[in-house]
């Protein structure tokens, strides 16, 4: 089964408020993003947030260049019907962030919650670095939440990489100023809890 077959299955057959990451409001990302954020004028690109709330809250502050990539198609299609007439006000992108191009589009927020820690091939964590390094603007930030050092070892059935911020950084590189981390805890619609690791980056 290909990766996008694996998502599709998955937002096909369960409910986008009971899969494990879901959140009503991701309200670290927001206030992170509201902090990073000169105007609501900035490009902001949403990796892997294809059921996620945040394109919500980001509409509801007004922020007027939103782009969302998902692997799944299913995902951001339940998401564009959620949202109804709003979903024209975002730039909606399918496919595989290890294999994607921007071509001329630049950002000057790049934020990921729970992608980047299911590439655990260093191909493909090099392929998504090289995609940042093209993609934002020189002093645009980047946002990254992956699982902790006392997260999870699988989501949805997939293997990880675990982080804390020196390694989370260390992938990234001299390139990417780090401006600060900190460790938050998720709680999953079945009362679990994950441990999630955000750290934040200007670009140089």
């Amino acid at each position: 089964m290909s990766k996008s077959q694996h998502w599709n299955s998955v937002y096909q057959t369960k409910p986008s408020d009971s899969v494990s990451w879901y959140a009503p409001h991701l309200e670290d990302s927001l206030t992170l993003i509201k902090q990073l954020s000169v105007n609501q004028q900035v490009a902001i690109i949403d990796i892997g947030g294809g059921e996620s709330t945040l394109v919500d809250d980001l509409l509801a502050e007004q922020y007027q260049d939103i782009s969302v990539l998902d692997i799944s198609a299913i995902a951001i299609e339940h998401t564009q019907n959620r949202l109804g007439a709003s979903a024209q006000a975002v730039t909606w992108y399918v496919g595989d962030i290890t294999q994607f191009n921007f071509e001329n589009k630049q950002f000057d927020v790049w934020h990921d919650r729970a992608v980047f820690h299911f590439l655990t091939e260093p191909s493909a964590r090099q392929a998504y670095i090289e995609l940042v390094r093209q993609s934002v603007k020189p002093g645009g930030y980047v946002i990254m939440a992956t699982f902790g050092p006392d997260g999870p070892l699988k989501c949805s059935g997939l293997d990880i990489v675990r982080y804390d911020d020196e390694h989370l950084h260390g992938e990234f590189g001299a390139d990417f100023e780090l401006l600060g981390s900190k460790i938050t805890h998720h709680h999953t619609p079945t009362g679990g809890d994950q441990q999630f690791l955000y750290c934040w980056c200007k670009v140089c």
